[in-house]
C-alpha cells in the first residue's frame, strides 16, 4: 500500500525503517502517548520471539512542528519493518486503516523472508558449483599424478 511506502527512509547502510511519529499519524493515532503503549506491547512481542528490540526499535528524536512556525525535538523512534509489523499486531483492530497495515506489513514481511530464503539458496548453489569444480581439478591433477586409487586418496 503505497501510504505506508511514503513513510519508508534509508539510514546509512541502506536498511529500511519508518519514524515512529509518522507511522502514528499514518494510524490515526493522535496522541503518540496511546502509540507508545502499542510500542511498548511490541517490544514484549519481539523479546518473546527471541529478537533483539533494539534491532528493530531503535530510540531516536523527531522534529516536531507546534504551530506558529516553531517546532522542537521530542523522543520517538526508528522501526524496522518487523517491528511495523508488530505495531500492526498490537494496534487498535477497530481501526480500519489498522487492518490495512496488518495485512501489507504481513505481506512485506513475507517478501522479504522469500527474498532472504532465495539469496541464501543462491549462495548455497554457488558454493556446490565450486565444490564440483575443485573436485574436477582434484581429479585431474591426481590422474596426471598417478594416482591409482582415486576413491581411497579422496577418503582422506
Amino acid at each position: 500500500m503505497q501510504l505506508f511506502e511514503s513513510i519508508k527512509h534509508q539510514n546509512e547502510h541502506g536498511q529500511e525503517y519508518r519514524k515512529a511519529r509518522e507511522l502514528a499519524k499514518i494510524m490515526t493515532y493522535n496522541d503518540f502517548g496511546n502509540f507508545e503503549n502499542v510500542i511498548a506491547k511490541a517490544k514484549i512481542a519481539c523479546k518473546q520471539a527471541w529478537q533483539h528490540i533494539s534491532d528493530h526499535i531503535a530510540e531516536a528524536t523527531e522534529m516536531v512542528s507546534l504551530g506558529l512556525g516553531t517546532s522542537k525535538l521530542f523522543p520517538s523512534y526508528h522501526l524496522s519493518r518487523y517491528a511495523c509489523y508488530l505495531i500492526a499486531m498490537e494496534a487498535d483492530s477497530r481501526k480500519e486503516i489498522v487492518a490495512q497495515a496488518k495485512s501489507y506489513f504481513t505481506i512485506q514481511t513475507r517478501k522479504q523472508e522469500i527474498n532472504e530464503q532465495y539469496l541464501e539458496d543462491s549462495k548455497r548453489v554457488a558454493i556446490r558449483e565450486q565444490l564440483s569444480e575443485h573436485n574436477k581439478d582434484l581429479a585431474i591433477t591426481a590422474k596426471k599424478a598417478e594416482v591409482w586409487n582415486y576413491g581411497d586418496f579422496t577418503h582422506y
